[in-house]
C-alpha cells in the first residue's frame, strides 16, 4: 500500500508574530467591545496594557447617547472620523501624561518641604502657656520649655519665676536671707535664686542632695579642662578630737564649641536678661577634706586637666591626685604630667563636688 500522506500541518504563529490589536472607529460600539481593550490584558496584544483613550471616549459618548443624555458639544460623528487618526498617538500621549503627573507630584512634594507650616496647626497666646506654666513641676520645666517658642519665652519671664517661688514656699524651711520673700522682689538673679530655694524647700530637689556620700563612687569627669578661678582653704574645728582642714577649688566648666559661630544657643529677650543673669552659671566647687595641712601652689587661672582618686598608704583612707596646665588638652590626648603641676592630697577624709544651686556652694548676698 502507498504510504498515506500526511495531512499539512496548520501553520503555528510564532511568539513574536502577533499583531497588535489597532482600534477602528467602526468598532465603536456597546456589542463589540472586546477583553482585549482592558488593563488586564495580554500586553503583547495591547501595547499600553489598558483601555486607550480613544476607545474609551468613544464609548462613554455611546453610552450618554444610549441614555438619553448629551453626548457632549462634539457630535458623534466627529468623534468617531477623529479617533480613528487619534488612535496611533495615543500611547505617546499617555507616556506624556504620566512624566506631567510625576512632575506634579514632585512639585507638591517640594512644596511640602519649603513649607513647613503647610502640615496645620494652632498658634495661642502666650497668656495661655503662661497659665499652664502654674500647674507643671519644677523637674518639668524643660520639656515645657521645649513645645514650641512661646513656651520657652513664657520661662524667661520674672512672672513665672515668681509664682514658682510663691508655689513651693514654706515658712518651715530655712532659707539664707538672700532667698528669703521680701528679698525675691528682686529681678537681677531672679532665676538662679528660686533654683537655689527650690533645693531647700522641694523635697524631690533636696534628696538628689542628701544622698551625696563622702567618697564619690566613681570619679567626676565633669570637671576635665575646667578652668581654676579661686582656691582657698580652712580650719575644721568640729566634734570630732582631730582637726581637719578643707581646700576649696572654683572651677568654671568649658562651654561648648559650636561649628558654626552664629550659633552660640537661645538667648533670653532683652527686657529679661536682668532675670536670667547669673555670674556662677557653670560653676562648680570642689571640695576636699584632708586631716593634716597640706601645701598648695598657685593654681588659680590654670586648667584642670587630671583627677585621680586612689587608696591611700595606709589602706585606711584615700588618695586624691589633681594635675593642672596651662592650656586645655585636647579630645584623644594624654596630659604630659611633666609639663603641668600636680597638686597630692593624703589622706583624704571626704571629696564632694557641688554645683553652683548646691545649698551649701558659697555665694554672695548681693547676686
Amino acid at each position: 500500500m502507498a504510504p498515506r500522506g500526511r495531512p499539512a500541518a496548520a501553520a503555528m504563529p510564532k511568539r513574536g508574530a502577533r499583531k497588535r490589536l489597532k482600534f477602528r472607529a467602526d468598532d465603536v460600539c456597546s456589542e463589540r467591545v472586546t477583553v482585549a481593550d482592558y488593563a488586564n490584558s495580554d500586553p503583547a496584544v495591547v501595547k499600553s496594557g489598558r483601555v486607550k483613550k480613544a476607545v474609551a471616549n468613544a464609548v462613554q459618548q455611546e453610552v450618554k447617547s444610549l441614555c438619553g443624555l448629551e453626548a457632549s458639544c462634539v457630535p458623534a460623528e466627529e468623534v468617531l472620523s477623529v479617533s480613528g487618526e487619534s488612535c496611533d498617538s495615543s500611547d505617546e500621549m499617555d507616556t506624556k501624561e504620566s512624566i506631567n503627573g510625576r512632575t506634579a507630584s514632585r512639585k507638591k512634594k517640594s512644596k511640602r518641604h519649603k513649607d513647613p507650616d503647610g502640615g496645620g496647626g494652632e498658634e495661642y497666646p502666650i497668656d495661655i502657656w503662661l497659665l499652664l506654666a502654674s500647674y507643671i513641676r519644677p523637674e518639668d520645666i524643660v520639656r515645657f520649655s521645649l513645645i514650641c517658642k512661646k513656651a520657652w519665652t513664657v520661662t524667661c519671664t520674672a512672672a513665672f519665676w515668681t509664682r514658682l517661688y510663691r508655689r513651693h514656699y514654706s515658712l518651715d524651711a530655712y532659707l539664707p536671707l538672700r532667698l528669703r520673700p521680701e528679698s525675691m522682689e528682686k529681678l537681677h538673679c531672679l532665676r538662679a535664686c528660686v533654683i537655689r530655694s527650690l533645693y531647700h524647700m522641694y523635697e524631690p530637689f533636696a534628696s538628689r542632695v542628701s544622698r551625696n556620700p563622702a567618697i564619690p563612687d566613681s570619679t567626676p569627669s565633669t570637671l576635665k579642662n575646667s578652668r581654676c578661678l579661686l582656691f582657698w582653704c580652712k580650719k575644721i574645728e568640729g566634734n570630732r578630737q582631730e582637726v581637719m582642714w578643707e581646700f576649696n577649688f572654683k572651677f568654671k566648666k568649658q562651654s561648648p564649641r559650636f561649628k558654626s559661630k552664629c550659633c552660640k544657643g537661645l538667648q533670653p529677650p532683652i527686657q529679661y536678661e536682668e532675670v536670667h543673669t547669673n555670674p556662677d552659671q557653670d560653676c562648680c566647687l570642689l571640695q576636699i577634706t584632708t586631716f593634716n595641712f597640706i601645701f598648695v601652689p598657685i593654681v588659680m587661672g590654670m586648667t584642670f586637666t587630671l583627677f585621680t582618686i586612689n587608696v591611700s598608704t595606709d589602706m585606711r583612707h584615700h588618695r586624691v591626685r589633681l594635675v593642672f596646665q596651662d592650656a586645655p588638652v585636647r579630645n584623644g590626648k594624654k596630659p604630659r604630667l611633666e609639663q603641668g603641676v600636680q597638686v597630692v592630697l593624703d589622706p583624704v577624709h571626704s571629696v564632694r563636688l557641688l554645683d553652683w544651686w548646691h545649698p551649701q556652694y558659697p555665694f554672695s548676698p548681693k547676686a
